[in-house]
């Protein structure tokens, strides 16, 4: 049993039944009364993010949450819009033969970042998966740049390049095709380039 102060960032927790991580966690005093932590919790089944006040006599379970490698195989696009981005299937480490699909409210946009074939950790709950790990810096190819335009490159501006897994992310002006580069996949960003 975890207490109060004991809910901190990156800890997962069981609240009301179901697996939640904790994203944030402050403990303060309100005036003259005791301790409380304002905490903000993610539902890793729904995705939903609450927050919800621990005041000092409260204790939670801490959840079991384990982890599996998985290889993402592909993305399927969905027919039109109003469906959604698609599916996304995966298969077992050692058994391609096993192939699932996953919705997207456990995926979570970071899997735009992610190669095919590639093998990610997975979060289980009851032997049921909740969540994905995703590193949070990849080295991605870029596959398409706008050239530079001649003066452009003293100015710290950006440009949309496309990566090798489609998506599309802003990079200074000498980014060119075929380089790679660092991604942070929490932020979207560009980190930096990778030295040959």
């Amino acid at each position: 049993m975890l207490t109060y102060n004991q809910i901190i960032i990156k800890k997962y927790i069981i609240y009301e039944g179901s697996p939640y991580e904790v994203l944030s966690s402050r403990v303060f005093r309100k005036q003259q009364r005791k301790p409380v932590n304002q905490t903000k919790l993610k539902n890793l089944k729904t995705g939903k993010i609450i927050e919800v006040s621990f005041h000092q006599s409260e204790k939670v379970e801490e959840a079991n949450i384990e982890t599996k490698k998985i290889k993402y195989l592909y993305r399927k696009l969905a027919p039109n819009r109003a469906e959604g981005k698609g599916k996304f299937y995966f298969c077992e480490e050692n058994d391609p033969k096993k192939r699932f699909n996953l919705p997207e409210e456990i995926i979570g946009n970071e899997i735009k970042f992610i190669k095919e074939n590639s093998l990610i950790d997975a979060l289980l709950f009851s032997n049921e998966i909740i969540g994905l790990k995703i590193p949070i810096k990849v080295e991605l190819k870029v596959i398409d740049a706008p050239p530079n335009i001649k003066g452009n490159t003293s100015s710290g501006g950006n440009k949309p390049v496309i990566l090798e897994t489609g998506a599309i992310v802003n990079t200074p002006f000498f980014i060119n095709q075929g380089e790679k580069i660092i991604i942070n996949t929490e932020t979207g960003e560009y980190v930096g380039r990778v030295e040959k």
